[in-house]
């Protein structure tokens, strides 16, 4: 079977494996497509995603769909249509019986993070385990699904925030992540949402997926003290400093967006006199399930999918997918089936 590699930085190379054998613990599934994540962008383009770096060829690819191929229990019938939980959990602990994500020691696929790295989805044939697979409701397209991951991601930082019902929300940068947050705020009942981002054109798909004010930061002012939550899906400080600032009086910051494990200058002074609450939020739990639920109910949402790259032109769509003026979600289509 072939699968994409990335080697380290600027390399990535189509290869060959053996088709993997499921034990009855597992199941085969065949991928269809493939999201290409932030994670996936820093690994190919620096060959680290922070701390972790490329120290043997890695399948990149976490969001992703496909169908049964193979499963030994006879539980699933081959051809039935799945996504994949990334994660497997680590080592339980009581005090994070309700954020089995947080346990410490698990793994995600397409990471660097373990040793031997856990190899991820960009490949015609996955294993994973039995608990990992979703099934998709028969009105749920495939490549619409390859969206389940990420708007799971985004509904969990959503989450943090309690009921957004009739609040004012607030969306800092909306490449993809923060796109499927503005989804996610209009479908949680949210009276008005408003995205900011530095270009043009990702604020006209947050407009088109409802977002109510799309503010470009080179030219608009973000009023201060205005939004009830605040998710920060951009991870650059000087969009930090403006969630603080733009949050209201004991109002909600969620950072959603990842940051680099460094020190960085941050104007935490309205944090302290608006008593703010400011949650980090990671991966996301069980909320994939949701996910797939409002992707079912709102196929709009697949207009997130700016680009579909067939997988032998798999460094095209990490390079079209880093520029967010030209995309949005970039997916890669895995080779159809021989």
């Amino acid at each position: 079977m072939r699968a994409a590699f990335i080697d380290g930085k600027d390399s990535l190379r189509i290869g060959t494996l053996d088709v993997p054998v499921p034990t009855n613990d597992q199941v085969r599934v065949r991928i269809e497509y493939v999201g290409i994540c932030g994670s996936d962008l820093h690994y190919y383009f620096e060959g680290a995603n922070g701390a972790f770096v490329v120290k043997e060829p890695l399948i990149p690819g976490h969001e992703v769909s496909g169908r049964i191929d193979l499963d030994p229990a006879g539980e699933w019938s081959a051809g039935t249509a799945v996504t994949v939980h990334p994660a497997t959990f680590g080592e339980p602990r009581e005090d994070l019986a309700d954020a089995p994500h947080l346990w410490p020691g698990g793994a995600y696929l397409g990471s660097a993070s373990t040793w031997p790295h856990t190899q991820g989805g960009l490949v015609e044939y996955l294993l994973v385990d039995r608990e990992m697979v979703r099934l998709l409701p028969e009105s749920l397209h495939v490549r619409r699904a390859v969206l389940a991951e990420p708007l799971a991601v985004a509904m969990h930082g959503l989450g943090k925030a309690g009921d957004v019902r009739g609040k004012r929300v607030l969306v800092t940068g909306v490449g993809p992540i923060g796109l499927l947050a503005v989804a996610a705020a209009v479908a949680a009942g949210a009276a008005e949402v408003t995205a900011t981002d530095v270009f043009a054109e990702p604020l006209e798909r947050a407009r088109a997926l409802g977002a109510t004010v799309a503010l470009n930061v080179t030219q608009d002012a973000v009023p201060e003290s205005a939004y009830d939550v605040v998710l920060e899906c951009s991870g650059v400080a000087a969009s930090i400093n403006t969630a603080v600032k733009a949050a209201a009086i004991g109002g909600t910051v969620v950072q959603v967006g990842m940051v680099p494990n460094a020190e960085r200058p941050l104007n935490i002074a309205p944090f302290i006199s608006k008593e703010l609450s400011w949650f980090g939020t990671f991966r996301f739990n069980d909320e994939i399930d949701q996910a797939i639920a409002l992707l079912d109910a709102n196929p709009g949402i697949e207009d997130v999918i700016t680009h579909v790259v067939p997988a032998d032109d798999a460094v095209s769509a990490f390079n079209v997918a880093r520029d967010s003026r030209a995309s949005g979600k970039v997916v890669v289509e895995v080779w159809p089936a021989r």
